[in-house]
């Protein structure tokens, strides 16, 4: 089933700056799918126009195979930004993550339960008293992903996840999403960066500078096309150089599938 389906979507600032020209998608349920672009391709303002917290200048965006509005379904769609302190405002991180429940009107003591359980899936145990504000950056990715998440969504936008965040709070977050997935979140991250795009996506839509999409495929069919990654302003990622390099044919995507590969030899 289609969850999200946005056709021919364009965008234009005030003052006149087009960021995205003419974006058609379709993502499925369940599905895990990276926006690919380098900065200001318009990955932040798609994700924004996906979650309906802004309006298109032309094209539309459906859910769920509904014409319901986007206002209509937020215990469906969650959007988390770029930047989390965007989105954590409660004076203690207990009270951002009893916001949105509290918002739905969702019975007391399921929201109670919820937040348990995200507190612990989150390990935020030793924050919930803090304010956003004195968190590190990694602590406030995870608090701002667990806030979204309160309302128990069917879709994740996540803009960037990992930017400014550390080494061990980044493998956690990577931990956390691949359950998510496993539970059948449908997950869709915006990054530019090519290394990350195989630990968090199937698929992926590729755009350029111009606000376009150059390419939609699987992840290993976009991110084996070097050339393409190229002319759309991105650095292949380092494993797929690293093999392109050594005269490989066969590139693998990831750390991984290289290791093997190179045991295999």
């Amino acid at each position: 089933m289609n969850v999200l389906s946005a056709r021919d979507l364009r965008f234009a600032y005030p003052d006149g700056t087009a960021t995205l020209d003419g974006v058609t998608l379709t993502i499925e349920a369940g599905e895990r799918v990276a926006i690919l672009g380098p900065n200001g391709a318009g990955k932040s303002t798609l994700l924004s126009l996906l979650a309906g917290l802004r309006e298109p200048a032309d094209g539309s965006v459906s859910y769920f195979g509904t014409d319901e509005p986007a206002d209509g379904l937020r215990d469906r769609i969650a959007h988390c930004p770029q930047a989390p302190a965007d989105y954590l405002f409660n004076a203690t991180v207990r009270e951002d993550l009893e916001y949105g429940p509290a918002q739905l009107g969702i019975d007391r003591r399921d929201a109670e339960a919820r937040v348990a359980e995200l507190t612990d899936e989150f390990d935020l145990d030793g924050l919930l008293e803090r304010p956003p504000f004195r968190l590190s950056g990694g602590e406030q990715r995870r608090a701002a992903i667990a806030s979204v998440l309160s309302v128990d969504p069917d879709v994740l936008l996540l803009d960037e996840p990992l930017s400014n965040v550390d080494g061990d709070n980044e493998a956690e977050l990577l931990d956390l999403l691949d359950d998510l997935a496993a539970d059948g979140v449908t997950v869709v991250t915006s990054t530019p960066d090519t290394d990350l795009v195989p630990t968090v996506a199937d698929r992926v839509v590729l755009l350029g500078r111009d606000g376009r999409v150059r390419a939609r495929g699987t992840t290993r069919e976009i991110l084996t096309d070097t050339d393409r990654l190229r002319d759309a302003g991105l650095a292949p990622p380092t494993v797929v150089d690293l093999f392109e390099r050594a005269g490989f044919e066969d590139l693998p995507v990831g750390v991984e599938e290289a290791v093997e590969r190179l045991r295999r030899e």
